[in-house]
C-alpha cells in the first residue's frame, strides 16, 4: 500500500488491536468523534490505532449514534525511533504551553517532561490544579498525535524541577536551547536519546544554565534569531529530524 494509506484516514485510538478480519468498535469520546464529529460512513475507511506502536487500517460496518463498529482489514506495527527525542518544555503562561507541546508532537517528539523552570510565570500546583494544567498538556499531546496519524502518542511525564531535570539527563545527550551558544544544534553528537530542553520566556538563569551544563547539557542555538518558547521545539525538531532520519520514514 501506498504511504497515502496510513495518512489520509482518520485516525482514532483504542485500547487495542484486534487481528485482522475482527471487529472493533469506537465507544465514548472516539465514538462520538467518529460518529457525530467527522460522521463517518459505512464501508470508509478509518485508522485505528494503540498509541503505542500499532496501526490497523479498518473499513467501518456499522454507525450508531456515539458509537461506530469497523473491520480490521490491515495491521501496521512501526518500531521506535533509534534515536529517542525527548522535550524538557518550561511551563509557559496562557496557552503557549499546550501550543508548544502540540507542536512538537506533530514534530516527532517521542516523550514531554513539563519543566518547573525559575522564571516560569505559571506555576503548577502539586494539587487539581496542577493535575488539571497536566491533564491539559495530556490532551494536547494526544490530539496532535492523532491528527499527525502518528503510531505512538507521546508521553508526558509528571512536571519536574531543574535539579530533577539535571539528575533525569544522566547518560543521554542533553540540549539546552540558547540563543547565544557557540554550538550549532547541526553541529553537537547525539546519543541514543535526546533530551531538548526549552526555556522560558524570561530565559533560564545562570544558575540553572550552570547545573543543567554540570549534569552534561550542552547549550545550543538554532540559527541567529530568538524563537519563542512556543515555537522553539518544533523548529529543533525540524533540523534534529533530519538528522536522525526520521524525516526519510
Amino acid at each position: 500500500m501506498s504511504r497515502a494509506d496510513w495518512t489520509r484516514p482518520a485516525l482514532f485510538l483504542v485500547e487495542a488491536i484486534p487481528t485482522t478480519g475482527a471487529a472493533v468498535t469506537l465507544e465514548g469520546p472516539e465514538g462520538r468523534h467518529a460518529a457525530d464529529v467527522k460522521r463517518v460512513t459505512v464501508g470508509e475507511v478509518i485508522l485505528v490505532g494503540d498509541g503505542a506502536g500499532t496501526r490497523a487500517r479498518a473499513t467501518v460496518t456499522a454507525v450508531g449514534k456515539g458509537r461506530v463498529t469497523a473491520e480490521v482489514d490491515e495491521i501496521r506495527t512501526d518500531p521506535p525511533s533509534g534515536t529517542r527525542l525527548v522535550l524538557a518544555q518550561a511551563l509557559a503562561k496562557g496557552d503557549r504551553g499546550e501550543l508548544a507541546v502540540e507542536t512538537a508532537t506533530e514534530a516527532g517528539i517521542d516523550a514531554v517532561i513539563p519543566w518547573r523552570a525559575e522564571r516560569c510565570v505559571t506555576r503548577w500546583d502539586d494539587g487539581p490544579r496542577g493535575a488539571k494544567q497536566l491533564a491539559r498538556w495530556r490532551s494536547s499531546v494526544t490530539e496532535a498525535a492523532k491528527q499527525a496519524r502518528r503510531a505512538w502518542v507521546p508521553e508526558v511525564t509528571a512536571p519536574l524541577t531543574t535539579n530533577q531535570l539535571a539528575q533525569r539527563l544522566e547518560g543521554v545527550t542533553g540540549l539546552l536551547l540558547e540563543a547565544t551558544a557557540e554550538v550549532s544544534v547541526a553541529d553537537v553528537a547525539l546519543g541514543g536519546e535526546v533530551v531538548l530542553l526549552v526555556g522560558p520566556e524570561g530565559g533560564v538563569t545562570e544558575a540553572e544554565t550552570a547545573r543543567l551544563v554540570a549534569a552534561g547539557a550542552t547549550p545550543v542555538r538554532l540559527g541567529p534569531d530568538v524563537l519563542r518558547t512556543s515555537t522553539a521545539a518544533a523548529v529543533a525538531l525540524g533540523a534534529l529530524g533530519m538528522r536522525t532520519g526520521r524525516w526519510e520514514a
